[in-house]
């Protein structure tokens, strides 16, 4: 985990990370399976959110992203760019996550570039999908 995200800046496309949200799924359970509250993936979206305070990234939760198998799990989303979903993640992964978040926003190419990117998120990644504007483009 990398204890200080990187901050949120303007990439040289020009790109605002207004519009980045990182979703956490708050119904994710620890290793052991325990249903104690608060859950792992609650704490996540803690961590996530303390990371988050003082950039312009937003933190939501959802119930469940369906990656149970891959938990904790978490997605990243940008206007215009790809979209991503990671698991394996650690109850202390939120800095990680928003580094992803202000990688993703400034990148010419609408991707999380590898080079950079956490560990825990290169480790993690379970799907990256394309924005809906790059299949109309494609019709």
């Amino acid at each position: 985990m990398d204890s200080n995200p990187a901050a949120c800046e303007t990439g040289q496309s020009g790109n605002r990370t207004s519009g980045t949200t990182i979703i956490v799924c708050i119904s994710c359970r620890d290793a052991s399976g325990s249903d104690a509250h608060p859950r792992a993936g609650e704490k996540l979206a803690e961590d996530a959110r303390r990371a988050a305070a003082g950039q312009p990234v937003e933190v939501r939760t959802v119930e469940c992203l369906g990656n149970c198998k891959r938990r904790l799990s978490a997605s990243i989303l940008h206007d215009g760019a790809w979209s991503y979903v990671f698991g394996d993640l650690a109850e202390d992964s939120g800095a990680d996550l928003v580094t992803g978040a202000c990688q993703l926003a400034n990148a010419e190419d609408g991707k999380i570039p590898w080079r950079g990117r956490p560990d825990s998120l290169k480790r993690g990644l379970v799907a990256r999908i394309p924005p809906l504007t790059l299949l109309k483009d494609q019709s």
